[in-house]
């Protein structure tokens, strides 16, 4: 995974009944196999977060990885 500053991480419930989150990337630590992520959620807040191998990332550009 490569996120950027700007692009949108979007993270879809593992288990039945559990809502899709999706945020703004504030900023980005790490490199590309070992990145930590600052988001601010749609709900408004903000928190820290090792993305797994249920998020993806939607580019700032509109492009989709």
């Amino acid at each position: 995974m490569d996120a950027h500053k700007g692009d949108r991480l979007v993270i879809d419930g593992n288990k039945l009944g559990q809502a899709r989150r999706s945020g703004e990337v504030l900023r980005v630590e790490g490199d590309s196999s070992h990145q930590r992520l600052w988001v601010r959620w749609d709900d408004g807040h903000e928190s820290m977060l090792m993305p797994g191998a249920g998020a993806r990332f939607e580019k700032a550009s509109g492009k989709r990885t």
